[in-house]
């Protein structure tokens, strides 16, 4: 009897091989797939289940202008287990599928056929034009979405799709934001974001990260003259172009800091990097506590961009650090994240001295390329007086992986919706989710829940949808 089985298994295995190489799993496949069209299977499930509760599914939409890949189907296959699941269970389940037909993907596809290279080469085309050609674009490799949807079996219905372009859609969108509005949920402010000046777009955080090279950079001390005192603060920066932008200076306030003499000249200094910045020739005049420092002004550093609010004082925060550097911050809240929210706890002015080309617009340096200028900016400290230090070093900096434009933390007037407003209700409906495994829900979902930044939702392009937001001249919105 042993024998027998071991000879059954044997056959059936050299039968599955032969079954293999006659390619006939491909020919199978297409046969079930065929079946499934003359029945109808999709539509089936659907009708079948009238009267029964429903389970909405609207399908994350593709970008149709850009070839299928492998990860398309992972993440597909995640979506058709849900839903036949549901349908299984009783649900009646209209797959709804859709096309993203909007967006930076869209233009860049466009820029590349048109040989454009950036927003005022679409200006110049005609920005109408421009559009059209992104409308006739989007549906490139529609066939071949198809037909990868057919092959993996995805049942959704691709014959009734929603379509970003489509007025219908667009007006939905609009609905929701007069929603938020009406609540009180939208408000303009600035966002501080990774900006590529070549495309015009802020680009996301996993966008970023595709796109960092190692490049040799000056970093500066610079010395802030102390109001009123022939004292300087001495604060280090790693983008001396971000200086025309200054407004304050940042310490710890749990920091001891350090008021000293050396030739003749008396500096304000992080107590534990006294020595790596000064050496050990000075002399200690003094000790204060960060917070002893708040308030203290300085005078303007580099005095080309003017503003009627109070400025060029000195803050505090919790991220300034002792690794490296004085212990005191430059702050430009226009050019950084922490920067921006340092200004709006301390009403600071957003000097903007930078089009959205990444070019001055004001200073002695008008019309180039900001980190160009570096060494000028470098030069003119030092022909002022105001330059202590300067050293090259290595670092990674981002830039867009799109083009390879090195890319500016730049404050950009932008459109919110108040996350932070819905951060208590988010949590307790992820806490009432039953996650599988727990730690997606309770770590990483949840931890980013309970961080939920405020939404900026607004971009400066042509192919998007449009916002229902409308300014009188007189300022009213």
């Amino acid at each position: 009897m042993p024998v027998t089985i071991i000879l059954s298994e044997r056959m059936y295995i050299m039968d599955k091989f032969k079954f293999l190489s006659e390619g006939r799993i491909a020919e199978n496949e297409k046969s079930i797939s065929e079946y499934w069209n003359e029945i109808d299977i999709l539509n089936k499930c659907v009708e079948t289940r009238e009267d029964k509760k429903p389970f909405i599914f609207y399908e994350g939409p593709p970008t149709a202008n850009g070839k299928p890949g492998l990860h398309h189907v992972i993440s597909r296959t995640l979506k058709d287990t849900v839903c036949r699941y549901k349908t299984m269970k009783g649900y009646q389940v209209k797959r709804k599928g859709g096309w993203d037909t909007h967006g930076l993907p869209v233009e860049i596809e466009v820029e590349k056929q048109l040989k454009l290279t950036g927003k005022q080469d679409i200006e110049k085309y005609g920005i109408k034009e421009f559009n059209k050609k992104c409308r006739e674009s989007v549906f490139k490799y529609v066939e071949m979405w198809r037909d990868m949807t057919e092959k993996m079996a995805f049942l959704i219905d691709m014959d009734n799709p929603y379509v970003t372009y489509e007025n219908e859609y667009i007006e939905s969108v609009w609905w929701i934001l007069k929603k938020f509005k009406d609540v009180g949920y939208l408000y303009e402010g600035h966002k501080i974001s990774p900006y590529c000046s070549r495309c015009g777009t802020g680009l996301a955080t996993h966008e970023v990260a595709q796109g960092y090279k190692e490049i040799k950079t000056t970093t500066v001390i610079a010395k802030f003259k102390k109001k009123d005192a022939n004292e300087y603060f001495l604060a280090w920066t790693t983008t001396p172009w971000t200086l025309p932008s200054n407004v304050a200076l940042t310490v710890n306030p749990k920091e001891t800091y350090l008021r000293v003499r050396q030739n003749d000249e008396i500096y304000y200094i992080e107590k534990t990097l006294a020595d790596k910045v000064l050496g050990e020739d000075y002399e200690v005049l003094g000790e204060l506590n960060g917070t002893e420092m708040e308030y203290m002004e300085y005078e303007q550093l580099i005095p080309f961009v003017n503003t009627d609010k109070k400025a060029f004082y000195i803050t505090l925060a919790d991220y300034v650090t002792t690794e490296d550097g004085t212990g005191i911050v430059h702050t430009a809240p226009a050019f950084g994240e922490d920067d921006y929210n340092t200004g709006r706890k301390y009403d600071l002015p957003v000097l903007q001295p930078v089009s959205m080309e990444g070019k001055f617009t004001e200073t002695p340096w008008k019309g180039q390329f900001v980190m160009d200028t570096d060494l000028e900016i470098i030069k003119w400290l030092a022909a002022e007086g105001k330059l202590f230090k300067r050293e090259k070093v290595d670092h990674n900096y981002p830039h867009c992986w799109r083009c390879g434009t090195p890319l500016l933390y730049y404050a950009k007037p932008s459109w919110y919706i108040e996350m932070t407003k819905l951060r208590d209700n988010l949590v307790a409906y992820n806490n009432a989710v039953n996650w599988f495994p727990s730690y997606v829900g309770e770590k990483r979902f949840g931890n980013w829940l309970e961080n939920v930044n405020d939404w900026a939702l607004s971009r400066d392009r042509y192919w998007g949808t449009p916002l229902n937001i409308w300014r009188c001249d007189c300022g009213h919105t």
